[in-house]
């Protein structure tokens, strides 16, 4: 039986970063980074609302600006506890289901969200995921599961690790919740691409690829920017030694 109810996007982003700081809020085409993922995410059918979980840092006061500005809820919460920021922020939208994104991601395909999301809904499973069996692209990353899974472990983990990445519990923990990953199209299985924005040269990269695609399609999918890069490989040389964060040793 499919399941039912509220899918909430929440998107995680703040300004403090410890590789690039201010990040979300850098311009590209003059347009905050984050306000040209919010164009993106708006697009996905799958969700029935979307919510910016940031912090209650006064540097964030520009993120809960940009959020009215654009017409999308915002939620203020802990810098430091990211599992209960994100919590309380899809309580505070009413969310069952959560699709959890990240504000260093701006290239996001809609698309790609709504197939995680009909996949999860339509199958016996607590968290879809597309970043955890890398077939995608480093960047079309996102995890579905429900609410009330991450209430669970909001009140139980104490572990450091949980607090600080939401949803890391669910899939540490097969034993405990039944975790899937949304199949990747053979044409887009580009996992060596890294296309989300940690460090100044992934911000390039993502610069050129906005600057090229956006113009004539604002609405450019997975396989345009994968075509784009074909088409120009030495792009690929501006963020190849960026290292991708890893949280557990």
């Amino acid at each position: 039986m499919a399941k039912k109810g509220k899918v909430v996007g929440s998107i995680e982003a703040r300004f403090g970063a410890s590789r690039l700081p201010g990040k979300v809020l850098k311009e590209i085409m003059g347009v905050p980074m984050l306000a040209l993922m919010l164009e993106r995410v708006k697009r996905a059918k799958g969700l029935d609302d979307i919510v910016i979980a940031t912090s209650e840092n006064p540097k964030d006061d520009a993120l809960e600006q940009l959020a009215r500005k654009i017409g999308v809820k915002c939620f203020r919460g802990s810098e430091d506890d990211v599992l209960k920021r994100v919590c309380d922020a899809v309580k505070f939208v009413e969310g069952d289901h959560i699709v959890e994104l990240w504000g260093d991601t701006p290239l996001i395909d809609p698309k790609i969200i709504d197939d995680a999301v009909t996949f999860y809904m339509n199958n016996d499973l607590d968290c879809v995921g597309t970043c955890l069996d890398k077939t995608f692209p480093w960047g079309m990353s996102l995890l579905v599961f429900p609410y009330k899974i991450l209430a669970e472990i909001e009140a139980l983990s104490k572990d450091p690790v949980d607090r600080e990445n939401v949803s890391n519990h669910i899939y540490e923990h097969p034993e405990k919740y039944k975790t899937g990953h949304l199949p990747c199209p053979a044409d887009i299985r580009r996992p060596e691409i890294r296309l989300t924005v940690d460090e100044i040269h992934d911000f390039e990269l993502v610069t050129k690829i906005f600057e090229a695609l956006y113009p004539d399609n604002p609405w450019f999918d997975t396989r345009d920017i994968l075509n784009f890069i074909d088409g120009h490989p030495q792009l690929l040389e501006i963020n190849k030694d960026v290292k991708q964060k890893k949280y557990r040793v």
